[in-house]
């Protein structure tokens, strides 16, 4: 796991300054503490900092290629490597590491950009031709590994693992992209290829990128294929052991390491069975880390400690204290760039913490819900859509109005009517309404209400799901479940693992993900539906093929996601952090938001008459964002609202 970085100016133009890559490259360091390396020659220049993982002591970046025409950064892992080194050897090719990185130099010297489609794991790849002056970037098949740009108007290309090393280059100077922010108020984060930061996209995943003198050409080498139908006729058994088998290879081939490894275990059962299967790999205990909160209702530990006890596994725990926190966000977010979508992300955070003082690789369980549809979201919709079509053929207009009407009537006073007012007994049963807004953060009629008059008028034809509209167009005749997992693996999923990459990073330790092994999901997709969600069982295949290997607590727990209790803490020990950063005159007077409609809904929460806390999460995340890029705020300065020193509680250098 690295942290890459660099530009490219075209011909004619000022050559690069050797100063400017290093500064771009040391805004990186947490993502590699144990080597940095620069290489600049004329009209490009390139930076790398390392985390050294395979070949410890060699495989240093920036890597040449015999004759010093190929130049390459690389940040990830090739899991298939072994393999790739021993069929290259057999060419003819002779190695001078043990690298991975030198096994990609070396596809890319026989293959050109097709060496990305031989690439079985996770990376960001940017490499210089010097014949033929480009440069080529590639991102993994989902964008495990983080690749942003800038396209300046003169032709000149900006890259890093992240967006403060851009910043910090002056490719843009921080400012809100208005084009985003429809999406990023539905999404939790932007969900295509733009940020938050005006001028900043993202590499999608599953892309190549060539520039050749100011002009830059994106293309498409991977999707996920058309999905169910392909293992149809094969007895299910045989389906659900081909599944295991499968699985096993994945986490296998992510237990290549020179340095210790072990494994984020949360009591889930994505977490469970890695560490299930992980456990018949390795001869020693494996190491295992959970986090959870003081509070009963976000501490789950007693259910990764049934899974550690039943694999004897070498098993640590912290418990994130409130204060404690609160005082991370503003690092936090300065780690993250943009606004951390999910509380989890301070939890997670705080296992990468913990799990750093033993260990350099963890394995994750991010994609099985994705894949294998287990998200609550999907079997409701499922069900909405059925009941919604009847209740609207069979019940007269006039009795669904007053129904819907009672229901509004009730829902302030009642948790009952307020999850009745989320069904069709009140929503329309279009797609948008029942499945998008209806799980959004704020939906299309919410944004219309908290958006100040200004900014309402200039996001008026903004389209908050365009990026799952795309997504769900490209299978279009496809059953709705497989449109839905497919809209979620091109969107959802890429914050999701961007917060694992950017969490575990800023703790210098390198995650890896078994249910994204391509080849498992590209065979997963052809699974029939039942094997994934039935009736009310989601990820049916993954718990089958868990019988007998984890307990029946971890096989039947319904889906939860992380729990952290922010939303009581924001109504109770922490309200002075909701006055500074939502309600102060200083967040109200940005002119985003409509100063009494953030009131009333701080109101509604407080008094309990309504859930808003992913809502204040976004709207907190959003002004520490604003304070730290925008406003140019240390995180000392904005901490200070939160809590304790940061610097001490995080153990780096703010």
């Amino acid at each position: 796991m690295c942290g890459i970085c660099g530009l490219v100016v075209p011909a004619g133009a000022p050559p690069v300054r050797r100063e400017l890559v290093e500064r771009m490259r040391d805004t990186l360091v947490h993502r590699g503490p144990d080597g940095a390396g620069v290489h600049v020659e004329g009209q490009v220049g390139l930076g790398h900092r390392r985390l050294s993982i395979v070949d410890v002591a060699h495989g240093h970046q920036p890597m040449q290629s015999v004759g010093d025409r190929y130049t390459l950064v690389y940040n990830g892992e090739v899991f298939n490597h072994p393999t790739l080194k021993a069929q290259l050897e057999r060419e003819g090719v002779s190695y001078r590491t043990r690298s991975d990185t030198e096994t990609v130099l070396h596809l890319y010297e026989r293959h050109g950009a097709a060496c990305v489609e031989q690439l079985r794991g996770m990376f960001a790849i940017a490499l210089w031709d010097r014949n033929e002056r480009t440069l080529f970037l590639a991102r993994d098949r989902f964008g495990i590994k983080p690749l942003y740009y800038v396209h300046g108007a003169d032709g000149t290309l900006w890259f890093a693992s992240e967006i403060k090393a851009l910043i910090e280059a002056g490719a843009v100077s921080a400012q809100l992209n208005d084009d985003e922010f429809a999406d990023f108020l539905a999404n939790h984060a932007p969900s295509g290829n733009g940020t938050l930061f005006a001028g900043v996209r993202r590499l999608p995943p599953g892309h190549v990128l060539r520039w050749s003198n100011g002009e830059i050409t994106s293309t498409r080498y991977w999707d996920l294929p058309v999905g169910e139908g392909e293992h149809a006729s094969r007895p299910h058994r045989e389906l659900v052991q081909e599944y295991l088998e499968r699985f096993t290879e994945a986490v296998r081939l992510r237990l290549m390491s020179d340095v210790p490894l072990g494994m984020f275990l949360s009591g889930g059962i994505d977490s469970s069975a890695i560490t299930a299967v992980m456990s018949t790999l390795v001869q020693e205990p494996i190491k295992t880390f959970s986090v959870a909160f003081a509070e009963r209702e976000a501490n789950e530990f007693s259910y990764a400690r049934q899974v550690a006890t039943q694999y004897r596994t070498d098993h640590h725990e912290v418990v994130l204290a409130r204060d404690e926190f609160f005082s991370l966000i503003p690092q936090l977010v300065w780690q993250e760039d943009e606004p951390m979508a999910h509380p989890s992300s301070v939890a997670l955070f705080a296992v990468s913490r913990l799990a750093a003082q033993h260990v350099k690789v963890v394995l994750t369980g991010e994609g099985s819900d994705e894949t294998l549809a287990g998200y609550n979201r999907y079997r409701m919709t499922a069900l909405f859509r059925a009941f919604g079509t009847r209740w609207e053929s069979m019940v007269p207009g006039v009795v669904r109005r007053a129904v819907a009407g009672g229901v509004r009537a009730a829902s302030p006073h009642s948790g009952f009517a307020r999850k009745l007012a989320r069904t069709p007994l009140v929503l329309p049963s279009d797609l948008d309404t029942l499945y998008f807004d209806n799980f959004a953060v704020f939906g299309r009629a919410r944004q219309q209400q908290v958006l100040s008059p200004a900014l309402r008028d200039r996001l008026a034809a903004t389209d908050p799901y365009s990026a799952h509209h795309a997504a769900m167009a490209r299978r279009a005749g496809s059953p709705l479940l497989e449109q839905l997992l497919y809209a979620d693996t091109a969107t959802y999923l890429h914050e999701l693992l961007m917060k694992q990459d950017q969490m575990s990073m800023a703790a210098s330790i390198e995650s890896r993900v078994p249910f994204l092994d391509h080849p498992l999901v590209e065979w997963v997709t052809g699974l029939p539906a039942s094997l994934k969600l039935r009736g009310l069982t989601t990820k049916v295949v993954l718990r089958e093929a868990m019988q007998g290997k984890l307990p029946p607590e971890i096989l039947s727990r319904k889906k939860m996601g992380f729990p952290v209790p922010v939303g009581a803490w924001l109504r109770t020990s922490h309200r002075h952090v909701v006055n500074e950063f939502i309600l102060s005159e200083r967040a109200l007077g940005r002119g985003l938001f409509d100063g009494p409609a953030i009131r009333a809904l701080v109101h509604e929460h407080q008094a309990g008459t309504a859930k808003h806390d992913e809502r204040l999460w976004a709207l907190l995340n959003l002004e520490v964002w604003h304070r730290l890029w925008i406003d140019g705020e240390s995180v000392d300065d904005v901490q200070r609202a939160m809590g304790t020193g940061t610097r001490e509680l995080m153990g780096v250098a703010a």
